[in-house]
């Protein structure tokens, strides 16, 4: 699987040239799933955030009015109750995964329950487009600092598909999201590398090869 890791979705076209070339042709010959199961476990979020993702009425976070050629939803608390044959073959046709913020523990305790994370392995030509908690989700842990809802095995681990973890929405002093200084404490509390990024920003790793795209401020917390 090809990984476009966001803070903030497709924000300019450094970002959104990335997502072409991973896809390797244009968002409109491209079919898209997008998951916003993260959303309804935040306090930030909720049904309202849920449907600002899926009708692309979230301009803050360009993901689904991109222009793609089709665009479905994938609900991962519905997986567990429909054959996984049905399921499995929406995916695998799928081009790219997009992926919406709100609660990573959550995010993370479906795609297990629903065998999503499973498949992901399965998929190297797919491409999954993480927005905030969507790109959290994919390394091994979120800190303490972002843990809000709680899985039945506790703590803060998340999928480890990556060896980074991510802060997202880094922000100058006085705007909204995290500042310098709280990214700096909170990956002292990570073990291992982590990136602070903010909202112009985007990870790309591909084969285990990590690169950052960005038009914005991001900065790498060595292990």
């Amino acid at each position: 699987m090809k990984l476009l890791l966001t803070s903030a979705g497709i924000k300019n076209s450094s970002i959104h040239d990335a997502l072409v070339g991973l896809l390797g042709k244009p968002l409109a010959e491209s079919d898209a799933l997008c998951i916003p199961t993260a959303s309804y476990a935040h306090p930030m979020a909720g049904p309202g955030r849920a449907w600002d993702f899926i009708s692309g009425q979230e301009p803050r976070c360009p993901m689904t009015e991109l222009g793609w050629k089709s665009v479905g939803v994938l609900e991962l608390t519905a997986l567990p109750s429909i054959d996984r044959e049905r399921w499995e073959t929406w995916v695998r046709e799928a081009d790219v995964l997009l992926v919406n913020g709100g609660d990573a523990l959550y995010l993370g305790h479906w795609m297990r329950e629903s065998g999503v994370a499973d498949l992901l392995p399965s998929l190297p030509d797919t491409v999954w487009v993480g927005l905030s908690a969507g790109s959290m989700v994919m390394t091994p842990r979120i800190g303490e600092d972002f843990v809000q809802w709680k899985p039945p095995t506790g703590g803060d681990e998340t999928l480890g598909l990556v060896d980074f973890s991510i802060c997202p929405h880094l922000a100058d002093e006085g705007l909204p999201g995290n500042t310098m200084a709280e990214a700096e404490s909170w990956a002292a509390g990570i073990d291992g590398p982590a990136y602070a990024i903010d909202d112009e920003t985007a990870i790309q790793v591909v084969d285990g090869t990590v690169e950052v795209v960005s038009e914005g401020n991001w900065k790498l917390f060595p292990a």
